[in-house]
Order: structure tokens, then C-alpha cells, then sequence
């Protein structure tokens, strides 16, 4: 997943690039509104976030350009400056989101997720089941874009559920995914993980059904309206 950067803030930058790239983001950074311009337009990217207040060319009028020549290309303006006029003027320019400084790592995060869900990007580690994705290389799971408390073993399980769906999996095969050696994990212990991981996923409308003398099943389950 690859995401441009435009910021002048070589702190606020040093440590979105550090946030990202733990989050499974290969993250282009650039401080000049002018080269970040170059660089966009002649680079294939995933994602961009640009700051307002970039020094050569401004971030208003660098999304005005980038947009022209990749109208699909996700966008997230940051800007120290939230008034409304400057809302409307950041969307109206092309925008896809805007967020404010200062910020909270999680909320920029949360954001780019629903960028990539609305674009239908996303990372080559990821893997999703209606609402519900997983990423593997960052070890978290999502539900509508809100972060589950799934342990290691809970995550690695649903993992092999959700690369196997549609497919009834056996207690043997959940065994070989989560060790080489599948006789280290006992069978009842199966039990247990799909138990815990059953009771978080209620909340998700996203269920495991036991098929007898079979293994398990993932499947959707209704919402109420």
C-alpha cells in the first residue's frame, strides 16, 4: 500500500511516517508543495495525504492539479486551520476527507481505512469479509472500521476462517494454520479459541456455525434495522 505524504512539519512527518509504516503503509514523504507535485503526478500511489501549508506550491492548489490528472485518487487534506470555509474549500478543491490539526494518531488511521473501504483499496496483507477485515502484517482486525480486541490466536483463527470461506474447516486444518506442528495444538483448545472468537464476532453480524462432525463455517448473519 502505497501512500504520498506532503507535510513541511518534519516532526508531525517523522512520526506519520514511523504510525504508517507499522500499519503496513510504504510511505513517500516530500516537505515542497512544488516537488510533492512532480512526484505525485509521476508516481503510482494508493493514497495521498497532503498539508495545507506547504511551502513553493500551496496544498489547495496542488489538490486542485493532482486531481485533475487522477481523479481517483484517494486524498486527505490536513490543515491547521478549521473553519468552515476552509472545510467547504478543501472538498470543493477535490478533497476526499479533511482533518484538522492537531490530531490523534487512531483518528488518521480510521480515516485512511474508510478511504481505502470507499475505494475499494486494500493492503495486499488484508483480507475482509463483508465489514469485518483483518490485516495479517499489522496483527488487527476491524469491524466497520472499528479496531476488535482479538488476541494472537483469535486473529490467526479468523484469519484461516476468512482465507477458507465459503469452506467448511476442520479442527485439523485450524490446527495446521496456527503451527507447523498441528499435533502442539490440541483439538479441545480449537474449541476453546473458536468459542472467544464466536462471542466477539456477535456484535459484527459475522458468525461461526458448527457443522457436525465437519469443522466450521463463516458466514454473515442479519443485521437488525
Amino acid at each position: 500500500m502505497r501512500l504520498f505524504l506532503a507535510e513541511d512539519d518534519t516532526i508531525l512527518a517523522d512520526a506519520l511516517c514511523t504510525g504508517l509504516g507499522k500499519h503496513g503503509f510504504t510511505v513517500e514523504w516530500e516537505t515542497d508543495g512544488a516537488v510533492a507535485e512532480r512526484r505525485l503526478l509521476n508516481g503510482e500511489f494508493d493514497l495521498a495525504i497532503l498539508d495545507i501549508g506547504l511551502p513553493s506550491l500551496d496544498g489547495l492548489t496542488l489538490l486542485r492539479r493532482v486531481r485533475m490528472l487522477k481523479p481517483s485518487l484517494p486524498i486527505l487534506l490536513l490543515t491547521a486551520l478549521d473553519g468552515l470555509d476552509n472545510r467547504v474549500a478543501g472538498l470543493d478543491a477535490g478533497a476526499d476527507d479533511y482533518l484538522a490539526k492537531p490530531f490523534e494518531f487512531p483518528e488518521l488511521e480510521a480515516r485512511l481505512r474508510a478511504l481505502m473501504r470507499r475505494s475499494h483499496i486494500l493492503p495486499p496483507s488484508a483480507q475482509q469479509f463483508g465489514e469485518l477485515m483483518l490485516d495479517r502484517a499489522a496483527q488487527r482486525a476491524w469491524y466497520a472500521g472499528t479496531p476488535l480486541d482479538l488476541s494472537a490466536r483469535e486473529l490467526a483463527v479468523l484469519d484461516i476462517l476468512i482465507s477458507r470461506r465459503d469452506r467448511v474447516v476442520t479442527k485439523e486444518q485450524i490446527a495446521e494454520g496456527l503451527t507447523e506442528e498441528p499435533s502442539e495444538v490440541g483439538l479441545n483448545a480449537i474449541e476453546v479459541y473458536i468459542h472467544r472468537l464466536r462471542k466477539k464476532l456477535e456484535p459484527c453480524h459475522v458468525g461461526i456455525r458448527t457443522i457436525r462432525g465437519l469443522g466450521y463455517l463463516l458466514e454473515q448473519q442479519g443485521s437488525e434495522a
